[in-house]
């Protein structure tokens, strides 16, 4: 008895591999299945390709796609520096803000979206414009805008 593999038989092992992606996430069964699924299609396409070319096939879709990922994705951890996560007031650099009180000896507050946050400057009075310019710890750096 011969076992021949069906154009449906890959879609299945494809399923089967994706729902394995959701369980474990990581993308890597994403592409095999997705592969699979591929084969699946050129089979039903090609009814007579034979089961030698359809795991050569898979094999190279496979190992192609995972190693394509792999090298277009960005790393998570590149992905967050530049997302400068836990660094908000960073944020802030470089934008323009109305002081709602006074620059006192060289210190105030300014409110900012949803936070207020301490000041450093120049001794300036409430209604000045200023621009952010640095972030020393939890102090926003400030200068009066022209």
């Amino acid at each position: 008895m011969e076992l021949t593999i069906q154009f449906w038989h890959w879609w299945i092992v494809g399923l089967i591999l994706l729902a394995l992606e959701a369980f474990m996430p990581g993308a890597f069964f994403l592409w095999i299945g997705v592969s699979a699924m591929a084969v699946g299609t050129l089979l039903w396409l090609l009814p007579s390709l034979a089961g030698f070319w359809q795991i050569i096939v898979f094999a190279v879709l496979s190992i192609g796609s995972v190693l394509a990922w792999r090298r277009l994705h960005p790393r998570k951890a590149e992905a967050v520096a530049e997302t400068r996560l836990n660094e908000r007031g960073r944020l802030y650099e470089g934008r323009s803000f109305t002081l709602d009180s006074a620059i006192i000896d060289g210190i105030g507050n300014l409110r900012v979206d949803d936070s207020q946050w301490r000041i450093a400057g120049p001794d300036l009075p409430a209604g000045t414009r200023v621009r952010v310019l640095a972030v020393e710890g939890a102090t926003l750096r400030v200068e009066a805008q022209a």
